[in-house]
């Protein structure tokens, strides 16, 4: 095997697929980074059992620079092949692997490496999808749903089904849903076409790695399901992600259909407040601020507190406070990652009791995205 090629565009395609290579596996190949060059094309893959990435360089692209002398495979130690390309002096490299031997031979320059690799036959086979039907999703609006749900997964191994986000296709809509048991969010989304009917939960850990990888300038996605895989490909790269197992909790009870108090806040204002009052709950044992609103008053205070170094409190610029009075506690660092989630628009937040789970919507659009909170006891 023997490839030349432009130094960036490698380590682009590398640190895409090297998001599915991991230190930490029982399967040593599955540290390597597995290297094809057929005549007109270089393929990177990369794998650690759940996620798996495949990315091809093409030479017709003339920024590549590729050019393949001889085809061939090997694996190379990804870890170690990253660090020596990143530090590469020229804008050009030149692979090359010879024979029978694993030895393969990294040249730019006046510098030159020789590192071992794997036979290329060692490494496990990328599942096979052979599903007909396939989805086409704006990469904008999947980026969208993706930032907005993956940020209420449990992080907790205990359950495993809720670290990931449910996904349902139905009625041409997808609905995908994330909740950790203490919050919870909800993005819809309307489909195009006749679309088939699915149902699964991806991991979240697969969602961000995904996301990282939709640059503005990819455009479209093409979603295709098999009975415990998904595989989403763009551009010149697959991504494959195993399901979990399990049925998913339906959460659809837990939205509250009405409430007894709502209150509208700019989401960029409140997220600066709940900071300031994070300050001190963070110092606090139990991490809790409170928000007392008054309709009589028209007021919203928001109170932060810290028996150790002090309290906190701040009158919350807000509109349209209808309803019943209500005090209510919650953990401030919930707050801010729903609310940045929002992004920069205003919200209305929808309160039914002090225990019970309030709801945050974007004003303008109540329809497609809804975030729910439980409240905190502190009595």
């Amino acid at each position: 095997m023997k490839f030349t090629i432009n130094r960036n565009s490698f380590i682009r395609t590398f640190n895409d697929v090297s998001r599915a290579i991991s230190t930490k596996t029982t399967i040593p190949v599955l540290t390597g980074l597995k290297l094809v060059a057929e005549s007109n094309a270089l393929i990177l893959t990369g794998s650690d059992a759940d996620i798996s990435i495949e990315s091809t360089i093409s030479a017709d692209d003339e920024d590549n620079e590729l050019a393949v002398t001889e085809p061939g495979a090997i694996i190379l130690p990804a870890k170690f092949f990253g660090e020596i390309i990143k530090r590469l002096p020229e804008s050009t490299m030149t692979v090359s692997q010879s024979g029978d031997s694993l030895q393969t031979t990294i040249t730019s320059g006046a510098s030159e490496f020789t590192i071992n690799g794997l036979e290329a036959a060692t490494y496990p086979q990328l599942p096979t999808i052979t599903a007909a039907q396939s989805l086409n999703l704006p990469a904008d609006i999947l980026h969208q749903v993706i930032a907005q749900t993956v940020i209420a997964v449990s992080t907790q191994e205990s359950r495993p089904i809720l670290t990931g986000v449910h996904v349902t296709i139905s009625n041409n809509q997808l609905l995908a849903v994330a909740t950790d048991s203490h919050r919870l969010a909800q993005r819809k989304i309307e489909l195009d076409g006749e679309v088939s009917d699915a149902d699964f939960v991806i991991p979240g850990r697969s969602l961000n790695e995904l996301g990282r990888m939709l640059a503005d300038d990819v455009k479209t996605v093409e979603l295709r399901i098999a009975e415990n895989q998904v595989l989403f490909s763009f551009d010149h790269t697959a991504f494959f992600s195993r399901l979990l197992d399990g049925n998913y909790p339906d959460t659809s009870r837990l939205i509250p259909t009405s409430a007894n108090t709502t209150v509208e806040f700019d989401a960029p204002a409140l997220l600066s407040a709940i900071n300031r009052a994070s300050l001190l709950s963070h110092e606090s044992r139990n991490n809790v601020v409170r928000l007392a609103l008054s309709v009589a008053d028209q007021t919203a205070t928001l109170f932060g507190n810290s028996p150790e170094v002090g309290n906190v409190e701040e009158q919350l610029s807000f509109t349209n406070l209808q309803g019943e009075d209500i005090e209510i506690s919650f953990n401030p660092d919930y707050m801010k990652v729903a609310l940045q989630g929002v992004g920069q628009s205003t919200i209305e937040v929808a309160f039914t009791a002090p225990l019970r789970p309030f709801t945050l919507v974007p004003s303008e659009d109540h329809d497609h995205y809804v975030q729910l909170i439980t409240p905190v006891r502190t009595f």
